[in-house]
């Protein structure tokens, strides 16, 4: 079975809404407007790219993200690997041509069954929408948070808000950085 990670920056009151400037949103571009920028804390994007096999998005998320990283040297690994877009909306016809191979997964039953094809790791970006739901589902394997010293107050958060049984983490990784940055890597434990 594939692992599913989960990879976001994250206040510590939970929110993920906009880190990279994206417009609509009142803090928008948090993570590099409020804290000092320390490239080491950075590595596990860098890490992110190497380890895994594919890349799994919600459509708000594919259609942000699609507009902008199949340029950018920072993601260049992305255009390579095969991408999922988790959408009952998007069209084959919407996706974009110059990001490589594009499948468009129409509900979380055919995220369980990718999880169950042969290969490595699936990371998820963004997607707060699509992170609610393959948590309430038990799909979500690992997470890799960078958690930011900030308090943002509204926007979109990470972790659903369903009445659920308590899900237990393990932390397998961390780090503090001299910016106050953390990193956090938990693995669910099942």
């Amino acid at each position: 079975m594939r692992t599913l990670i989960s990879t976001a920056f994250i206040s510590l009151d939970g929110v993920v809404d906009s880190p990279g400037g994206e417009p609509g949103y009142r803090n928008s571009g948090w993570t590099f407007k409020e804290v000092e920028f320390v490239p080491e804390a950075f590595e596990i994007k860098g890490r992110e790219q190497q380890e895994s096999t594919a890349l799994l998005l919600g459509r708000v998320s594919y259609e942000a993200f699609s507009a902008v990283w199949p340029d950018m040297a920072e993601f260049a690994q992305y255009r390579a690997m095969p991408k999922y877009v988790v959408s009952t909306t998007l069209t084959d016809d919407q996706l974009v041509s110059n990001w490589g191979e594009t499948k468009i997964l129409r509900s979380l039953d055919e995220v369980s069954a990718l999880k169950e094809t042969e290969g490595g790791p699936i990371i998820v970006h963004g997607s707060a929408s699509l992170n609610h739901a393959l948590s309430d589902a038990g799909l979500i394997d690992r997470y890799h948070l960078l958690v930011y010293p900030l308090l943002l107050g509204a926007g979109r958060r990470l972790f659903s808000t369903t009445d659920k049984d308590a899900q237990k983490l393990k932390l397998v990784e961390h780090e503090v950085y001299s910016n106050g940055l953390q990193k956090q890597v938990f693995d669910v434990v099942r």
